[in-house]
């Protein structure tokens, strides 16, 4: 098949969704396909993988993304020449796989990744959440029913989806992982960071962001620092430079300097060996929708606690993977403190952890891809046959 990934922004900006398209991509690519990324913007970014399209944009500040309401010509024809057509973001690239595949009867598949709801209140505070609600539940609702197939990663981002007024077929499938690096992974020493083995490692890794709740996070460690004195935080990632600088500066102000370290951007390979070496994984984000650095977590070993809050919730089994706690600065502190003053229970919890991550594997989660992909193209076929017979019948009476 040629299949196309069609998303706002790709490398080199770093994301759960970039990071979803370049795995599943490589992954069908292995199975045999042919694999298009559609995206706008970066041209003079070197892609060293094949069939990246890029279309021009308006750069929005510096998020990465790209403001843009069409593709080039050659890659709207080549858009056309696809089996299926796998949208990213519902606005601009989604509007744009309906606006050139509809016609021809090209199949198109639509993956919600985001909690926008929360995004909009999380961007656009001066926006009323009435408002924000009330667009998305004028868009959302059309849109889908316009897709052939709707997918959420989790039957809690299902259930949002139900909230904003969708009532199309929404089918579950969960992003996959790359779990083997994960599971074969070497600890780094604890040493070359300047922490000792009786240490208790805390690990957040993602994105530093608005979204993030990170602020949270902190507010809740120095809860937990104040009471054990061998406890430590390791942020792994970076973000937007005024958000960096924001939430190290309310660590600054809890007095945690000594105790959070921030390490800055990972590679990606180097993660698992991060992982490794901690003793749990925290999160107090609450706009996942399929929280991808919760299931290498997982994989790596970790317990996890968050927030009961849908993605977290459908992937954390509280009291048997980790903890889940209300969006309650109390009930988290509470419950991370618990975590940390039992080794016992924290490789209990890693263990299942670590088993219950294999559901996430990617060999799996792409033949399931695979398998609604099939299904789709196999039922436009007569449909886009018709089309290619008309097209024809038309050329042949303009060239008499």
């Amino acid at each position: 098949m040629r299949i196309a990934m069609m998303a706002d922004v790709y490398k080199p900006h770093v994301s759960g969704i970039t990071n979803y398209i370049d795995l599943n991509k490589r992954y069908l690519e292995k199975a045999g396909h042919e694999v298009f990324v559609f995206t706008f913007g970066d041209q003079d970014y070197h892609d060293e993988e094949p069939r990246v399209i890029r279309s021009p944009g308006l750069p929005l500040v510096d998020t990465g993304y790209y403001l843009s309401f069409r593709h080039t010509v050659a890659a709207k024809k080549l858009l056309q020449t696809m089996d299926i057509v796998h949208v990213h973001h519902p606005f601009l690239s989604g509007r744009l796989a309906l606006r050139y595949c509809e016609p021809l009867h090209i199949p198109t598949v639509f993956t919600n990744h985001t909690r926008y709801d929360l995004y909009a209140q999380a961007y656009f505070p001066i926006v009323p959440e009435e408002i924000s609600d009330g667009l998305l539940q004028a868009y959302m609702p059309s849109f889908c029913e316009a897709m052939s197939l709707v997918v959420s990663p989790s039957a809690g981002m299902a259930n949002v989806l139900r909230k904003m007024g969708v009532t199309v077929h929404i089918e579950i499938v969960p992003n996959g992982v790359e779990l083997q690096s994960f599971y074969q992974s070497e600890s780094l020493h604890r040493a070359d960071f300047g922490f000792n083995e009786n240490d208790i490692l805390l690990v957040y890794a993602g994105r530093i962001a608005t979204e993030k709740n990170l602020f949270f996070l902190l507010q809740s460690f120095a809860g937990v620092a104040q009471a054990l004195d061998h406890v430590y935080l390791l942020i792994l990632g970076g973000g937007q430079k005024q958000i960096e600088e924001e939430t190290k500066q309310l660590a600054a102000e809890l007095n945690l300097n000594a105790r959070v370290r921030f390490t800055g951007f990972v590679p990606y390979q180097e993660l698992p060996s991060y992982l490794t070496m901690c003793d749990a994984f925290v999160t107090a984000s609450i706009t996942e929708v399929h929280p991808l650095s919760v299931i290498e977590g997982m994989a790596a070993g970790l317990p996890v606690i968050g927030i009961d809050s849908p993605g977290v919730a459908d992937t954390i089994d509280d009291g048997r993977t980790g903890f889940l706690a209300t969006k309650d600065l109390a009930s988290f502190t509470a419950k991370l403190t618990r975590l940390c003053l039992d080794g016992s229970l924290r490789k209990q919890m890693g263990d299942a952890a670590r088993q219950a991550s294999t559901r996430y594997a990617i060999e799996r989660t792409t033949k399931a891809m695979l398998q609604q992909y099939e299904r789709l193209v196999y039922a436009s076929r007569p449909r886009r046959e018709n089309w290619e017979i008309r097209l024809r019948g038309l050329l042949e009476k303009f060239l008499q």
